[in-house]
């Protein structure tokens, strides 16, 4: 039986812009608590955007479970810098 909390989480997969122009994909159940994070803590923020700061948050994909938000991040991980700059720019 799937676990309660990742039941009624609702998870989405996000792309920030780094202050470098580089961008850093991942999911979260909550992007705004991420995104502060990724801004603002050494522990908690991952490591490539800990340099790269500040970061922003310029695109978002909800997905109904984990699974779904891990399988979408690897697709936009695997998409050329265009074509990930596109996915950001179809939202604009």
């Amino acid at each position: 039986m799937a676990d309660q909390k990742e039941m009624v989480s609702s998870w989405c997969v996000y792309i920030l812009r780094c202050a470098d122009q580089t961008l850093y994909t991942g999911v979260t159940t909550d992007p705004d608590r991420r995104l502060k994070e990724h801004n603002e803590s050494d522990r908690l923020g991952a490591k490539y955007t800990r340099v790269r700061r500040p970061v922003e948050l310029v695109y978002q994909e909800p997905r109904d479970n984990r699974s779904l938000a891990c399988q979408r991040e690897a697709a936009i991980k695997k998409l050329s810098r265009k074509a990930k700059l596109e996915l950001i720019n179809s939202v604009s």
